[in-house]
């Protein structure tokens, strides 16, 4: 776990964009019943923690994408990390929507792509890869080469690793599961057991059987 990692994971922890609660879990749109839940739209409420974030970003392109020439957010989340890791770096920026406009030109990307063009994508949150991976393929039909996804947060699921690999594209993301427990336990947010059954919960989220950790 790097220094920014730990630091992330702190920090959301500390501002309540991830709560970590095994023993009254939280569920999910599918149905699955989830020891964390995730709001990372709360950083951009906190300065600080928002700064750190946007350094973060700009930190992860220059040293893995070296060669991006825009930066593009996920709608709408990732849109203003987008604009302000594009401003930090001076790049253009833009963003996909989630689904084409109804009226206008009914564009799926707003702001410009161009054919060639190499672009790196923001996201907040990396779960099971779905709606990234379709922005992804929008940029990619419009002719951009996409080095990459940046991401505040990863659930490091299994499902998401598989989808993304199987689409072709690599994900960073500033922190991720395993720090945000190992952070949990060191400041005494969680205890032994629970910890143990947050790690059983994303190993395989389908399998309620973590709860029964916990007694």
């Amino acid at each position: 776990m790097t220094n920014l990692s730990r630091q992330i994971a702190a920090d959301l922890l500390q501002i309540q964009a991830v709560f970590l609660r095994p023993e009254e879990p939280f569920t999910w749109a599918s149905g699955i019943q989830s020891p964390i839940y995730c709001d990372n739209r709360v950083t951009y409420a906190e300065p600080e923690v928002r700064r750190r974030i946007a350094e973060g970003y700009v930190q992860v392109i220059r040293e893995k994408y070296p060669a991006c020439e825009a930066v593009i957010g996920t709608s709408t989340s990732g849109i203003g990390y987008a604009a302000l890791a594009a401003w930090l770096m001076e790049l253009p920026t833009g963003y996909v929507r989630g689904g084409a406009k109804s009226h206008g030109r009914g564009n799926k990307i707003e702001g410009r792509v161009t054919p060639g063009q190499k672009v790196v994508v923001v996201e907040d949150t990396i779960s099971t890869g779905g709606s990234v991976i379709e922005v992804v393929e929008i940029l990619r039909e419009a002719g951009a080469d996409v080095l990459g996804i940046v991401s505040i947060f990863t659930y490091e699921m299994q499902k998401g690793k598989d989808r993304l690999a199987e689409a072709q594209i690599e994900n960073t993301s500033l922190t991720d599961f395993g720090a945000l427990v190992e952070v949990a336990a060191q400041t005494g947010y969680l205890d032994p057991k629970a910890i143990a059954a947050l790690k059983a919960f994303r190993d395989n989220p389908g399998d309620a059987g973590w709860l029964g950790m916990l007694g």
